[in-house]
């Protein structure tokens, strides 16, 4: 039985000129997240700039099951 995916959401912000930056914190579900951009738009936020809630797997998910373990090595002939 395979375990389920974690997703660890992270605020990116995104500049007027295209930057982006990945802040360091993480949340554990997406409504925690969007909680944190809710608190962000409080405040009057400068032209061009834009935040927003990307998902990504957990590092701490369980890869297991997720197929051959990369670091076996081929079998040789």
């Amino acid at each position: 039985m395979s375990s389920p995916l974690m997703l660890v959401w992270y605020l990116v912000v995104a500049g007027p000129q295209g930057g982006m930056v990945v802040l360091p914190s993480t949340f554990d579900t997406r409504e925690q997240c969007m909680a944190a951009i809710t608190e962000y738009q409080k405040e009057p936020v400068p032209a061009g700039w834009a935040v927003s809630c990307i998902p990504s797997a957990s590092p701490f998910a369980d890869m297991e099951d997720e197929g051959e373990d990369p670091d076996a090595t081929a079998p040789q002939e």
